[in-house]
């Protein structure tokens, strides 16, 4: 009877003590600073650098000056300056550039050194109301959130044990704090965010394992809303106007996150329903979804915000780190590759709030919109729409770079999202290595992998296929490796030494698929292909209401028709009526029409009645067998890469079928 009970208290001791740890996620980001980025996406970085990122200060000085409140001032107190430092610090970090670093660190040493007694961190203090400028709300949970990120960006860069000391000071401080004032005590921002406070609370665990971290999350978990719940029993993502989508999409992590202390399958299944239902009753063409600000269906004249873009691009990297599901790297690149280029301009000084999957002009203009920011909303500015996104749009180009490369569970290396790159890992135990991966992905189908330095050792190199790939082939020093079919990591576990060379070939083809009023888009690869349009750049000088949305904007209207109809056929038809060509264009910067790599060429009708409508493409026509009427006579249209257009039709009504 004693060997039993102690048995028990053994096997019951062990069981505590597993659930009071953290699951090992599959894959571990690399020190900030280990990923150089190559190729356009360099090129992307470097302008971030030279437009609005590394100049915010200057360019937006009522909110980014020394009156913040992040650097002890009298201004703004609330999330824009953490926001533009969330996107600033990992750009500055990568490029590993001094004038970014010293713009940085006053608010980081602000922030480490405002740290309270009692734990508290931040502005504490409100002011009366200023125009242009949030200066109340202070001690609200969710801009601390974000500074929670820029201090753990921080950390993988430096080091920097003051950081741990901070965050560990302040989760006691919340733990006390937050039975009495929970999350939304102060604004409704921080109940559906909190999953942004508990992943930073995990990640401290992974490095103190101090208990009460873990305590903490489990109360963060009960006080954010229930996206679990939401995703598996509710119709919310069906009923336009039901959430907030920035909300959303910083909220879809949640599940996932929490996930990684109680491994219960309900928490990815709801995860997987809820990217489901939203590309099911709001998805389009580019990747995202209708939000104008709050869910608002699937027609491509709706909305979709800027920042639904980079914080569902930092939701899918939390995801893929979390599960190494491929479908979310897939969707990651879907998003980056269409939406966000298109989103921000050439050089980075200025960004639509709102973009449409068809966009056919952009003036100045109320539209069907949830929100409307003085109709500004698609124009192209520094603060049109709402000006919180001048400050949250720096984070996406930086914090995909970060997330190209992993190290793995089992002491590999991971490439799971690809760009040309070079990354810097300990693998096989603490063996340092660098590889480099050469590539014009998105727009060519091969990846090469060169394993530049680092001592023999052996350990798995993982790499991920795309669903949209059929047959990818791997060869290893030129030998066939294997090949593998599509929506999958694979495993090449061997002895590596310098110079070896792992060649990827991921085959695109074309295919097609079904949007709002059956209408179709054309995508190859991770790339979704929309209608080339003329496009004459007007600057507009803004005597109206310039301290709300910026000194100018920009509108753009059309030069060449629009209107048009293309045909639906089987995927296999695809190749013989819709021509790919390489228009023979090579720059670092392939994201306008100038540059645009590649092309399609094939025939479309025009559709009369389609028409404009309050300055954008009228009701889209439904595609249906019989009764739409078109021009007599086809012509030839050009189609380029989504994210290479400012004006497009990326869902075509059917002209006919073939």
């Amino acid at each position: 009877m004693k060997f039993k009970q102690i048995m028990i208290m053994l096997l019951l001791g062990a069981s505590l003590k597993a659930s009071a740890q953290l699951r090992q996620n599959p894959y571990r980001e690399l020190p900030l600073g280990a990923i150089k980025p190559q190729g356009w996406l360099k090129e992307m970085l470097l302008r971030q650098k030279d437009g609005a990122t590394g100049n915010l200060d200057k360019l937006y000085p009522l909110v980014m000056n020394h009156r913040n409140g992040w650097l002890g001032g009298d201004g703004d107190q609330w999330e824009r300056g953490p926001y533009w430092i969330d996107g600033l610090v990992p750009l500055a970090y990568i490029l590993k550039d001094k004038t970014l670093i010293d713009k940085v660190k006053p608010w980081i040493e602000w922030s480490l050194k405002s740290q309270t007694e009692d734990g508290y961190f931040g502005p504490s203090k409100d002011y009366p109301g200023e125009p242009g400028v949030q200066r109340d709300n202070s001690r609200d949970w969710w801009p601390k959130m974000v500074m929670l990120k820029i201090l753990k960006q921080y950390y993988a860069a430096t080091g920097d044990q003051r950081v741990i000391k901070l965050m560990t000071n302040y989760f006691k401080y919340q733990l006390r704090e937050l039975p009495g004032k929970p999350l939304d005590h102060w604004t409704f921002w921080a109940r559906y965010r909190g999953g942004d406070n508990l992943m930073m609370v995990y990640w401290l665990y992974n490095i103190t394992h101090d208990q009460f971290l873990l305590e903490l999350g489990d109360l963060l978990h009960k006080q954010t809303f229930d996206f679990t719940n939401a995703f598996l029993n509710t119709d919310m993502l069906t009923r336009m106007g039901s959430i907030h989508t920035v909300n959303l999409s910083q909220g879809m992590k949640e599940p996932l996150i929490y996930y990684q202390h109680h491994p219960e399958q309900k928490y990815l299944d709801a995860a997987k329903k809820g990217f489901a239902d939203l590309r099911k009753y709001n998805g389009m063409a580019h990747g995202l979804y209708g939000g104008d600000e709050a869910l608002h269906g699937n027609n491509p004249t709706q909305g979709s915000e800027l920042c639904t873009a980079v914080e569902m691009m930092f939701t899918l990297e939390s995801g893929l780190e979390i599960t190494g599901d491929a479908e979310y790297a897939d969707q990651l690149e879907k998003i980056a590759f269409n939406a966000l280029p298109t989103q921000i301009s050439d050089d980075f000084m200025t960004h639509q709030y709102f973009q449409q999957a068809n966009q056919v002009m952009l003036t100045r203009q109320m539209h069907n919109f949830g929100d409307n920011h003085g109709g500004t909303d698609i124009c192209f500015g520094l603060l049109t729409g709402y000006p919180c996104y001048a400050s949250n749009m720096h984070q996406g180009w930086p914090k995909f770079t970060q997330n190209l490369w992993y190290t793995t569970a089992d002491k590999g290396i991971a490439a799971l999202v690809y760009s040309a790159s070079e990354a810097t890992a300990k693998v096989a135990g603490g063996v340092e290595v660098t590889w480099k991966e050469e590539t014009n992905y998105p727009f060519e189908e091969k990846i090469k992998f060169t394993l530049q330095s680092g001592k023999k050792a052996s350990y798995p190199f993982h790499l991920r296929i795309p669903a949209w790939c059929k047959k990818a082939v791997v060869k290893v020093n030129g030998q066939l490796q294997q090949e593998a079919a599509g929506n999958q990591v694979i495993k090449i576990s061997r002895e590596w030494k310098p110079g070896d060379v792992i060649e990827l070939s991921l085959p695109m083809h074309l295919f097609k698929n079904k949007w709002y009023e059956n209408s179709i888009s054309i995508e190859r690869g991770p790339i979704t292909y929309a209608l080339k349009i003329g496009e004459d750049f007007k600057k507009v000088t803004n005597v109206k209401d310039p301290k709300d949305y910026g000194d100018y904007y920009y509108e753009v209207y059309p030069t060449t028709p629009w209107n048009y109809g293309i045909y639906d056929m089987s995927n296999d038809k695809l190749p013989e009526h819709f021509r790919i060509e390489a228009t023979g264009k090579v720059s670092n910067y392939p994201w306008n029409l100038e540059n645009a790599p590649l092309q399609i060429k094939t025939r479309a009708k025009r559709i009369p009645s389609w028409k404009l409508y309050n300055d954008m493409a009228g009701p889209l026509p439904y595609s249906h067998i019989y009764g739409l009427e078109t021009e007599s006579e086809e012509e030839e249209i050009t189609l380029v890469p989504y994210g290479c257009t400012t004006l497009r039709i990326a869902q075509f009504p059917q002209a006919g079928s073939r």
